[in-house]
């Protein structure tokens, strides 16, 4: 939001001498969304007029534009929906009611207090607040005091002066030229008048006041910059003075021109000397907050140094226009002074965002209290470092299959956080939820640093970052080389595109430890914890995106750009580990296999990445990430089953398909719908071939009768002719059949049970399911037996000695005794 409120300032307020205040991102309430902007500004000059302007992107989303905008003393009431609960909605009464939404309370409330403090600075009538809390209705701060500068112009008393003789030959030379010299000396001495007026009054004549601005003038106040900025123009007005022919010629414009130039280059060095003096104690200023904001994982407020600066922005935008060589020095100067200020702010910042990543408040308190040494930093830093060794152990269990539940396999990546007694995925959440929440912080933190030093950058220097010329940018060189383009070396302004290409430069040197000091934080976040690779692709990506909406070519987007590139190659790093380490499981042979740890690693894996990526704009990166994973936890699942030993290869298919099945039907992954039709597939058929192989023929015997008599009926024998036949008639099927009392087959359930109770884990409960399913298949069984005895021995009266409610009975009663 940042950079946004950035954009719209300089794109749409600047232009029109307005100053942005607040802003909200919004949307029509009840209505599809299309994303708006409502801003609270005043403009610039008096009387102040207060307004709420709308804007929104343009149809092709390339810029801003102001779409409407009302005057704030037309608002009669703002209603908040609700003063308790946090509640994005909101209504603004001007001559109708216009219904919000914003993108976040935070904004809203932010947005209503300014609104509310803006009515009881600028408005008699007051408007109402509904709904709002009493907190934000907070008095508004006074505007500080008008400061008037005057100018330093003083009257100048001509005197008279004898001419010299060189002076004395031109005169002659003068009438001689002219025919009417002494004839009509009237004549002539207008003619003089006429061509010598650039002689006269502030042409080629400087004030005295000027005169004394440009010696000794202050340049610490802001009355005596003023005067000195009123001078300098003066002076360069003067030294710019259009002469006719031969005017150049004459001894009094040259000694004047002479004296001009002696004034530009005092007034140049003292302006030089002054600003670098600026720029060391500004530094001094500076570094006495560096303990406090680093601590608090806060990086100082350049503000107050680049606004006392700006004070002397004319004054280098005349330095560089009349003296280039030491407007180039002062711009080295503050490159470098600037550069190792920013390096120790950005490298305290970061070595506190590690201790609070790493380490709990116990070490971010020792550091609290250390001295502002980079030496001690850098020492407990590393001691820190050298403990997060043990943070590796995350996913290293994924080589080796055991029957532990998945729970307990990322229990190490949380051994520094002194939580208590929290269960491992308790600590997984709380590690991650603290780690997306600094890496958020830090970026929050460097961007509007590095858009605020380029804004100052352009404004101080005389800059055009936002314009560009057509043809090729100048080539620029090192600026640590001292030359700030091989083109402009000689004292000559930069065009256009080559001030833009000068702004990044700069900002490269200034900021050139933000590039390996964030490439450090995200190895750090990586050997935290793989995982952490999901929320900083997310943050970002999203920062890359806010960044070049704003200006794709900045600093700030460049380097976030290529940030980003180490943070998808982690990314990729994460998924394709995962993929190995699925590849290098080893099976234990003593114990079921249950759910395998790279299954529940993707469980874990896609439920972290969905609430991750919800909304994010490289949703794209997942999907492809899904289908690489999906498709090595099927291979290797498959892989387990057939080298499973204590495990039949049914079970394995049967539960680990049973689960991703379910992850994926309670996660609804959209480019996964096919592979979750796959997994509901294979996880049937294997229970169904599990079903049939375990059961096998629990009435062994008379399967084996009944496949004899099956056998006579294919051969071609009537199925009411089958009971003549010696070895199945009705005396042997009698036989078969008193061999399986209800009492036998009862225990032979029993024994089933307590076989698939082994095979089965508890963790996926599919004991009951496995079990309902041989009960149906044992009554089909039975079913076909009835029916043969029906068809082949009609009117036998010989039947089963228990019933399929039995079978019912036995099977409910076994499954409720274990």
């Amino acid at each position: 939001m940042t950079a946004i409120k950035h954009a719209l300032q300089r794109d749409i307020f600047t232009p029109n001498d307005e100053r942005l205040l607040s802003i909200v991102n919004v949307c029509k309430a009840g209505k599809k969304k299309k994303n708006c902007f409502l801003c609270a500004t005043v403009t610039t000059e008096r009387p102040v007029q207060v307004k709420v302007v709308k804007v929104k992107k343009s149809d092709k989303g390339d810029f801003y534009k102001r779409q409407i905008a009302w005057a704030l003393r037309d608002l009669a009431v703002v209603d908040a929906k609700d003063a308790i609960k946090e509640n994005p909605e909101f209504d603004l009464h001007f001559e109708k009611i216009y219904k919000w939404v914003a993108s976040s309370t935070a904004e809203k409330n932010a947005f209503i207090s300014c609104i509310w403090k803006l009515n009881q600075r600028y408005l008699r009538k007051k408007i109402d607040f509904v709904n709002v809390s009493s907190q934000l209705l907070e008095e508004s701060v006074p505007s500080g005091e008008n400061q008037s500068v005057t100018g330093g112009d003083e009257e100048v008393v001509d005197e008279y002066q004898e001419l010299n003789a060189r002076e004395e030959q031109d005169i002659e030379i003068m009438m001689e030229g002219c025919e009417y010299a002494i004839s009509n000396a009237e004549a002539f001495a207008e003619k003089l008048s006429r061509e010598l007026q650039v002689l006269d009054g502030n042409h080629m004549d400087l004030a005295k006041g000027h005169i004394k601005a440009l010696q000794e003038g202050d340049l610490a106040s802001s009355r005596g910059i003023e005067a000195c900025t009123n001078a300098a123009d003066a002076l360069l007005q003067c030294m710019n003075v259009a002469l006719r022919p031969g005017h150049d010629m004459l001894l009094a414009v040259k000694q004047q021109q002479q004296r001009f130039s002696d004034l530009r280059e005092l007034f140049a060095r003292r302006l030089a000397s002054h600003l670098n003096n600026v720029f060391v104690q500004q530094g001094h200023d500076q570094s006495s907050t560096l303990a406090q904001h680093s601590v608090e994982l806060t990086l100082p407020n350049h503000h107050p140094f680049h606004r006392d600066l700006l004070r002397y922005a004319k004054l280098m935008e005349w330095l560089k226009s009349t003296d280039y060589g030491k407007y180039e020095g002062l711009t080295k100067n503050y490159m470098d002074y600037l550069s190792r200020l920013y390096e120790r702010e950005i490298k305290d910042f970061f070595e506190v965002a590690k201790i609070k990543m790493t380490g709990t408040t116990k070490e971010s308190k020792k550091f609290a209290t250390l001295p502002r040494k980079e030496s001690a930093v850098k020492q407990e830093t590393e001691s820190l470092h050298g403990s997060s060794g043990k943070l590796t152990g995350s996913t290293s269990s994924l080589n080796k299959l055991s029957v532990q539940s998945s729970g307990n396999r990322r229990s190490q990546s949380s051994s520094l956080l002194d939580m208590g007694n929290m269960s491992a995925s308790d600590l997984d959440v709380a590690d991650r939820t603290k780690f997306d929440k600094i890496f958020e912080q830090v970026l929050s933190e460097l961007e509007p640093l590095c858009l605020a030093e380029q804004d100052f950058i352009s404004k101080f220097f005389k800059l055009q970052q936002h314009q560009s010329i057509p043809g090729t940018m100048a080539e620029a060189e090192d600026l640590d080389g001292g030359t700030l383009s091989r083109q402009h070396n000689c004292g000559t302004p930069l065009p256009v595109s080559s001030e833009k290409d000068m702004i990044r430069q700069m900002m490269i040197k200034i900021f050139r430890c933000i590039e390996p000091e964030l490439n450090n934080l995200i190895a750090l976040g990586d050997k935290i914890d793989s995982f952490n690779s999901l929320y900083m692709l997310v943050k970002m990506s999203h920062h890359v995106w806010t960044a070049q909406n704003v200006d794709p070519a900045s600093f700030l987007s460049t380097t976030l750009g290529n940030v980003l590139v180490t943070v998808k190659r982690n990314f990729d790093k994460c998924i394709s580990n995962q993929i190995r380490q699925m590849e290098e499981v080893k099976i234990s042979k003593k114990s079921k296999v249950g759910i395998l740890p790279f299954v529940a690693e993707f469980e874990e894996f896609a439920g972290l990445a969905e609430s991750i990526f919800k909304n994010a704009e490289r949703r794209g990166d997942l999907d492809k990430a899904y289908t690489k994973l999906i498709r090595g936890v099927f291979v290797n699942v498959e892989k387990v089953a057939n080298e499973s030993q204590k495990t039949p290869r049914d079970v394995v298919m049967m539960e680990n398909f049973h689960h991703i099945f379910a992850t994926l039907s309670r996660l609804k992954i959209s480019c996964l719908e096919a592979e979750k039709k796959d997994a509901k597939q294979k996880y049937t058929d294997h229970l169904q071939s599990y079903v049939i192989y375990s059961l096998g023929q629990p009435l062994e015997k008379l399967n084996h009768f009944f496949d004899g008599v099956e056998a006579r009926v294919a051969q071609g024998i009537r199925e009411e002719e089958v009971s003549y036949q010696l070895a199945f008639n009705k005396q042997e099927l009698r036989k078969v059949i008193k061999e399986y009392p209800g009492k036998e087959v009862k225990k032979g359930l029993d024994n089933l049970y307590k076989k698939v109770d082994k095979h089965l884990c508890e963790e996926e409960n599919l004991l009951q399911v496995v079990w309902h399913s041989m009960q149906d298949e044992f009554i089909r069984q039975y079913k076909h037996f009835e029916g043969l005895i029906a068809r082949c021995y009609p009117g036998s009266g010989v039947t089963m000695e228990f019933t399929i409610q039995d079978i019912l009975d036995y099977c409910s009663s076994i499954a409720q005794s274990h």
